[in-house]
């Protein structure tokens, strides 16, 4: 055996071992998802049967240049099944250049509940965090509830949310699940599909039932008005504002819980550019987040919280250098230019954590009635592509921000009319 030979088998066994452990750990969050989804239908049916007085909310919605979709919001907004005389809908007009001012401003004349809030010149365009930090100061209510310029909530999502705020008292913030409309346009917006709701599965709805921890997910979320303002509100230097918010509402001695049956649509993107710029906007802000709270980690009051932010830091880093290495040394091995020679069965331990991938990602979609026997040939399709291009957004976010050092800036998603069949869900 060459010493080339062994570095690779040690390498390997690294790889396994850390791959095994990250999958393993999704899967009893999927498990922990599931309970919570079984808990969720009772806990619903209580809400249902309850009545609340319900006290007054303002809608946040942060609008730059959002012509094609916030029409469809405002309407939807309108239709949530919450007093009237409690709700207003606060439209920030971040600077947009196109009709976004005039389509709110038809609202405005239509119904009273609609405000229209124009950021004044040149303190716009700066991104969401901005937006909201400047809409709040023109809330007047006990809750704030905040909602993307694409989003289309169910009637009642909004009234789930401030219900569970009124019943728990220890919650600084209630989220709701978000759902893919454009899940049918093409091969990407099913790959996000699957991802979104996976995500919620394992690391919301898992999370929270597991360590009684969850993330503001940016959007369909409610939070007591006094608390935001408590906190200075959101940290504009934060590209992913909502998960420098929950680590200090968590610190602050609040929880934030998932509740899957406030749900809202959204806007995926469909072309690979758009997702890319997205993303690296997500890891990057993710890496802020990270860099901005380790060194307070050893004293955080909430230690699951703590062990959290770690593990958000090995999902991106640690697992997906894991990631590398296996891919690394499957290509040599395929074309015979390495061998691994190592007593035991690493070569099917890796197999059968490439299948408890694909099993956990079937039972974190079964949920939503995601299930199909079609969606197998799906998944093996993502992971050799989709997941694999997540190499690519980490190490360049990673290069970007530690080694380039490159001026973080809010990149905004494109947006498009969806069409029926898109919509389809």
């Amino acid at each position: 055996m060459t010493v080339l030979e062994v570095d690779l088998s040690f390498l390997f066994v690294i790889a396994v071992i850390l791959i095994w452990f990250m999958i393993a750990y999704q899967f009893v969050l999927t498990v922990f998802g599931f309970i919570n989804y079984v808990r969720s239908i009772k806990e619903k049916e209580d809400v249902d049967g309850r009545s609340f007085s319900y006290p007054s909310c303002s809608i946040l919605i942060p609008a730059h240049n959002e012509e094609k979709v916030i029409g469809a919001t405002i309407e939807s907004m309108l239709k949530l099944d919450y007093p009237k005389k409690k709700l207003r809908i606060i439209v920030i007009n971040d600077g947009s250049t196109d009709t976004t001012k005039k389509i709110i401003e038809r609202y405005a004349k239509r119904d009273s509940r609609v405000e229209l809030f124009n950021i004044p010149k040149g303190k716009g365009g700066k991104g969401k965090s901005r937006a909201l930090n400047l809409g709040v100061k023109q809330a007047k209510s006990d809750i704030i509830a905040v909602y993307d310029a694409d989003n289309t909530p169910e009637g009642n999502s909004l009234r789930y949310l401030v219900a569970q705020l009124l019943l728990n008292k220890e919650l600084g913030g209630v989220i709701g699940k978000f759902r893919t409309v454009n899940k049918n346009h093409n091969m990407l917006t099913k790959f996000i599909n699957v991802e979104t709701l996976s995500f919620q599965s394992m690391l919301q709805a898992g999370r929270w039932q597991m360590h009684g921890i969850a993330t503001l997910p940016g959007t369909n979320y409610v939070m007591w008005t006094s608390l935001i303002r408590e906190l200075d509100g959101w940290d504009e230097e934060a590209l992913t504002e909502d998960s420098e918010l929950s680590i200090r509402i968590y610190e602050a001695g609040y929880k934030i819980k998932y509740i899957p049956y406030a749900i809202t649509y959204e806007q995926e993107p469909q072309e690979w550019k758009v997702w890319i710029k997205q993303r690296m906007r997500w890891v990057r802000g993710n890496n802020y987040v990270v860099s901005k709270f380790l060194k307070h980690i050893p004293n955080f009051k909430n230690k699951r919280l703590a062990f959290d932010l770690l593990y958000t830091l090995a999902l991106y880093y640690i697992f997906f250098a894991a990631i590398i290495i296996s891919d690394f040394l499957f290509v040599l091995s395929g074309l015979s230019l390495v061998s691994i020679s190592l007593p035991g069965p690493y070569t099917i331990v890796w197999i059968m954590a490439f299948f408890l991938f694909l099993f956990e990602i079937m039972l974190a979609i079964s949920y939503d009635g995601e299930d199909s026997p079609g969606k197998i040939g799906l998944l093996i399709l993502m992971y050799f592509t989709y997941c694999q291009l997540w190499i690519y957004i980490v190490l360049k976010a990673a290069y970007f921000e530690y080694i380039k050092k490159d001026q973080r800036i809010w990149d905004k998603t494109v947006r498009f009319d969806v069409t029926a069949a898109d919509a389809q869900l």
